[in-house]
C-alpha cells in the first residue's frame, strides 16, 4: 500500500474498483472461515470493508475516521484481558514497528482458543522482484520481527513487507519460544496471479473485474503447489493456547 495514502483515499478506491473488492473479498472469507465464535476486534481497519463481510466486528486504526469504532496502537491495545475471540488484520503486521510488542498484547486480549488470523505480503522467489521494483514499501529481510525493544518514531504508513515472511517463515521457531501461547495453526501462500494483475490500492489494473472470480478460483487451486515459488499474499493463523 502506498504510505501517503489515508483510510478515506482507501475508502474511495475500493468502491471505484470492482478488481480490487473481487481480490480482497477472498481475503476476507478466507478470514472469516478461520474466526471461531466471539467478538473480533479488527487491526488497521483502514476502509471499513470487513464489517460487510463478518458480525461483531470492533473495527480500529491508527487514524480515526468516521466509520471506525476505536484509534488505537497495536502495539498498546486498550482492551481488557480476554476480551476477543479473534483479532483479523490485513495489510497490518508488515506496518508495525515492533511485531513482537503486537503479540504480546494480542495474547492478553485474546480468549483461550482465540486466533490471530492475518493476510500480509508474501515474499516469495517471483514476489520478490515485483515488490522489490515496483512497490513503493521496502523488502528488508535483515529486520528482526521479534525484536521487544521500544518501537522506533516513525510514520505508521511505512513498513516492511519482509516481516510477515521472516516471522512465519525461518523465525517461526523463535516465534513458538517467545509466545508459546500463540500456535501457529496455518500458514499459505495465496495470490499468484489476481492480485498483483489487479494493481492493488492503485489506479490501473491489467485484470477486467469479470474474469477475476474465475482467476481466483484457479489460483486456489494450484496455490497449495505453487504458492511458495510464486505468491504474493501470506496467509496466517495463529491460535491461543489454554483452559479459560
Amino acid at each position: 500500500m502506498d504510505a501517503e495514502l489515508r483510510p478515506a483515499d482507501y475508502r474511495a478506491i475500493w468502491s471505484d474498483k470492482p478488481v480490487l473488492r473481487a481480490v480482497y473479498s477472498d481475503y476476507y472469507a478466507r478470514i472469516r472461515a478461520a474466526c471461531v465464535d466471539g467478538p473480533t476486534l479488527e487491526i488497521g481497519g483502514g476502509s471499513g470493508n470487513m464489517t460487510d463481510f463478518a458480525r461483531d466486528v470492533v473495527s480500529t486504526d491508527i487514524v480515526p475516521a468516521a466509520w471506525l469504532d476505536s484509534v488505537c496502537d497495536a502495539q498498546a491495545l486498550p482492551f481488557a484481558d480476554a476480551s476477543f475471540a479473534n483479532i483479523v488484520m490485513v495489510d497490518v503486521l508488515h506496518h508495525i514497528a515492533r511485531p513482537a510488542r503486537f503479540l504480546t498484547d494480542a495474547e492478553r486480549v485474546l480468549r483461550p482458543g482465540g486466533r490471530v488470523i492475518m493476510v500480509e505480503p508474501g515474499i516469495t522467489p517471483l514476489s520478490s522482484i515485483f515488490f522489490r521494483l515496483f512497490h513503493d514499501e521496502p523488502v528488508d529481510m535483515g529486520e528482526d520481527p521479534l525484536d521487544p525493544s521500544p518501537p522506533p518514531a516513525k510514520d505508521p504508513f511505512e513498513g516492511n513487507q519482509a516481516l510477515p515472511t521472516r516471522l512465519f517463515g525461518r523465525d517461526r521457531q523463535r516465534l513458538a519460544a517467545a509466545h508459546p501461547n500463540l500456535q501457529l495453526r496455518q500458514r499459505q501462500w495465496l495470490s499468484l496471479f489476481a492480485y498483483p494483475l489487479s494493481g492493488g490500492f492503485r489506479s490501473w489494473s491489467a485484470l477486467p473485474a469479470a474474469l477475476a472470480p474465475a482467476l481466483i478460483g484457479f489460483e486456489n487451486l494450484v496455490s497449495p503447489v505453487l504458492g511458495p515459488l510464486m505468491g504474493f499474499r501470506l496467509f496466517a493463523v495463529l491460535e491461543k493456547t489454554g483452559e479459560a
